[in-house]
C-alpha cells in the first residue's frame, strides 16, 4: 500500500468526540495499525493540538523501523513527535509482556514531563474493543476478580498523566480498513504473530472461533466489563466507607464487627493504600486469623505481597520489604 502524501479529511475513522474537550494532547504513536489510525484521526480532525510519541523499546531489530515509520508520518503531517528509549528487559521471574508494558506507561509520562513545556497532561490512546476482548478472557483465564474484569478504562490516570481510549467500542478491523481506504501504511510487529505469548493465541485462534458463536461479542463483553467497573466503584466506596469505621492501621475488633465479604473488600483497599497486593489465598489466609484472633496473646504474621501484615496491639500493620 503507496502511503499517500497528504492525509483525506473525510477519512473513514470512528469519532473522536470523546476528545473533543481536549485543547491539546498527544498520541502514542506505536507505529501500528491502530495507533497510525488515530494519529491520522487525530491530526485531521483536531489539527494543531496533536502531539505523539514514540517509545523505543530496543527489544528487536524490527524497532529501528518503527521509529522510522512514526517519523515520516509525523513529518507528513505535520505533528511533533518525541522518541523515548527505553530497556524494556524483563527480570527473571517476571513477565515480559509486563516489563514491556510498565516501561512504555513510564517513557510516556516522562516525554510529556520533559517535553512541550510540560503542559500537555492528557494522552490518546488507541486500543480497541479486540484489545478489550482480549483483557477480559485473560483475566477469566487468571480468576480475576471485579478490578480485572473491569478491563481498560475508557479515561485513567497514571503517573500524572490523564490516558484515554476513545475508540473501545472499534474493531480493529474497521481501523485496519480505514487505513486501506486511504492507502496508508502501517508497521506489523512481528511479534504479533508469535502465538507463544498467551494474548496472541487468543487474538489468532480464539477470536475468530468466539465471533462465529456470538457475533456481538465485542459488544456483549465490552457491556459485561463495564457493569464490573461499575460494581467495582460501589465496592470501592464502600471499602472507604468501612475504613474509617474500623481505622487505618485497621482495629481488629472493629474488623470482626463486619461481615466476611466487607472484612475482605476493606482490607484489600487497605492494603492498596500501604502499596500492597495480597493473592486470593494470602487474603484467605489473614481472614482466617483475624477471625481467629479473640485473645491477647494472638500472634498474627501472614506474608502478603512482597511484605507481611502482622498483629501490633490491637491493630494490624503492613510492613513492605
Amino acid at each position: 500500500m503507496a502511503a499517500s502524501p497528504t492525509p483525506k479529511l473525510n477519512a473513514n475513522f470512528p469519532s473522536l468526540d470523546a476528545l473533543q474537550h481536549l485543547e491539546a494532547f498527544a498520541v502514542a504513536l506505536s507505529g501500528g495499525a491502530d495507533s497510525t489510525a488515530l494519529l491520522i484521526a487525530c491530526a485531521t480532525r483536531r489539527p494543531g493540538r496533536v502531539h505523539a510519541v514514540h517509545v523505543h523499546h530496543g527489544l528487536q531489530t524490527a524497532a529501528d523501523g518503527f521509529e522510522a515509520h512514526c517519523v515520516a508520518l509525523c513529518e507528513r503531517l505535520q505533528v511533533p513527535l518525541v522518541v523515548q528509549r527505553v530497556n524494556a528487559a524483563h527480570a527473571a521471574g517476571e513477565s515480559p509482556e509486563d516489563a514491556a508494558r510498565q516501561a512504555r506507561y513510564r517513557a510516556l509520562a516522562e516525554a510529556l514531563q520533559s517535553n512541550w513545556g510540560g503542559r500537555i497532561k492528557h494522552m490518546a490512546l488507541a486500543q480497541h474493543a479486540d484489545d478489550q476482548v482480549e483483557t477480559l478472557l485473560l483475566a477469566l483465564s487468571r480468576g480475576a476478580g471485579l478490578p480485572g474484569l473491569a478491563c481498560m478504562p475508557a479515561v485513567a490516570e497514571r503517573h500524572g498523566v490523564t490516558y484515554h481510549r476513545p475508540w473501545l467500542n472499534v474493531s480493529g478491523l474497521a481501523l485496519r480498513e480505514a487505513l486501506k481506504a486511504l492507502g496508508e501504511r502501517w508497521v506489523e510487529d512481528p511479534t504479533n504473530a508469535d502465538t507463544r505469548y498467551t494474548r496472541n493465541r487468543i487474538r489468532a485462534e480464539l477470536l475468530p472461533v468466539i465471533e462465529q458463536a456470538f457475533p456481538s461479542f465485542r459488544q456483549t463483553f465490552a457491556r459485561s466489563a463495564s457493569h464490573a467497573a461499575q460494581a467495582q466503584t460501589l465496592l470501592h466506596e464502600v471499602a472507604e466507607q468501612d475504613l474509617q469505621l474500623v481505622g487505618n492501621p485497621p482495629a481488629i475488633q472493629a474488623l470482626q464487627q463486619l461481615s466476611v465479604a466487607r472484612q475482605s473488600n476493606v482490607l484489600r483497599h487497605w492494603l492498596a493504600l500501604e502499596h500492597s497486593q495480597a493473592s486470593a489465598a494470602q487474603l484467605q489466609a489473614l481472614l482466617v486469623q483475624v477471625k481467629a484472633c479473640t485473645t491477647r496473646g494472638h500472634h498474627i504474621d501472614i506474608k502478603v505481597g512482597r511484605g507481611f501484615v502482622r498483629r501490633d496491639g490491637a491493630v494490624l500493620r503492613c510492613y513492605n520489604l
